[in-house]
């Protein structure tokens, strides 16, 4: 009896022990499963993830490197991976860039064309693999079908602002004569013709207005220096362009007002009695407005990085997109209540 006892005990315990072992295993391929799918899920959401080839034309001044810093900080928000290139102020680097991300098969191509022309046959190579491209900051001379939109600024209205803040501080001006000296941005640059072209729209039909030379300082605040530094020394140490006194000074970009400025110091001639108007609105520049030493700082929003993922977005889930997106942007004058500036970030 005792024996039969002992065996129907061994006999539980053993499906006890079953049962368990049984469990176990369940509850691992459970997990395992689970696990499995997390992981699907992760290369599925890896695999999803948007791939954005972006050229930047390079870092030569702190507005460029905010507006590369934002394209960043906005892709970071949105999930979107960059693939990036600094063409080092090349448009040859560039070229071979976008042919990069087209051999990788990027989602959306973006870059900022150093010109404006030489880019209709990297474009149709893009359009011929099916990846659409964003221009940003400076347009082209290309067929609109060869890319999908433009995002920047407005180089024509940001030089109407200079010319009109011009017109209205010499309004009440008797001289028959007020001579310019214009520093303009890099050559056959959308944005150097448009910011110059803007500026002639306004001071055309005022005879008064006269440049007296227009000179490429190439958005750099070295040549910017270097311009004003031959200048001053061809002149007799004087503010002057062939005996003519330079009664105002526009420059394209604060990069080159900030070198001139340079050489005015160094050459100990005040900007007090000159007109300068500068474009970008840098922190420097602006410090420089409130210091006496500008008169007006057209802005040039560089923070173009969350309207660009934006777009980035739209143009993946098959929406159109507009053929031109321009940022808003801001004239800062001598008259302005400085209290009110907040930090420029950059």
């Amino acid at each position: 009896m005792k024996s039969n006892k002992r065996i129907i005990i061994i006999s539980i315990l053993a499906a006890v022990l079953v049962a368990v072992s049984a469990a176990v295993i369940l509850l691992q391929l459970s997990n395992l499963k689970t696990d499995l799918s997390k992981d699907a899920g992760k290369q599925e959401t890896k695999k999803e993830k948007l791939i954005l080839g972006f050229s930047q034309i390079g870092s030569e001044s702190a507005w460029r490197t905010r507006n590369t810093q934002s394209i960043f900080e906005a892709a970071e928000e949105n999930n979107i991976q960059i693939i990036f290139d600094d063409a080092q102020q090349k448009q040859e680097n560039q070229l071979k860039a976008i042919r990069s991300f087209i051999v990788y098969q990027v989602d959306v191509i973006a870059f900022v064309p150093i010109v404006e022309d030489g880019w209709d046959k990297v474009l149709m190579e893009a359009k011929d693999a099916g990846i659409p491209v964003i221009i940003v900051d400076r347009q082209i001379n290309a067929s609109p079908d060869l890319y999908a939109g433009f995002l920047g600024e407005n180089g024509f209205t940001e030089g109407q602002s200079a010319g009109k803040f011009l017109v209205k501080k010499c309004e009440n001006d008797m001289r028959n004569k007020i001579n310019i000296l214009e520093f303009s941005g890099t050559e056959n640059s959308s944005v150097a013709t448009g910011r110059a072209n803007g500026f002639r729209d306004v001071i055309k039909n005022n005879p008064k207005f006269r440049i007296i030379h227009s000179v490429d300082g190439d958005f750099l605040r070295s040549r910017g220096k270097e311009i004003m530094d031959k200048i001053i020394a061809e002149n007799k140490g004087l503010l002057q362009i062939d005996g003519q006194r330079v009664d105002v000074i526009y420059s394209h970009n604060d990069s080159m007002t900030l070198g001139l400025l340079d050489s005015l110091k160094k050459n100990q001639i005040s900007p007090v009695n000159t007109i300068i108007i500068s474009i970008d609105a840098e922190q420097k520049s602006i410090d420089a407005l409130t210091q006496g030493k500008l008169n007006c700082v057209v802005e040039c929003n560089p923070n173009l990085g969350p309207a660009l993922m934006d777009l980035v977005i739209k143009i993946k889930n098959g929406e159109k997109i507009p053929r031109e997106t321009y940022t808003e942007e801001t004239v800062f004058t001598e008259d302005d209540d400085f209290s009110t500036y907040k930090p420029r970030g950059y």
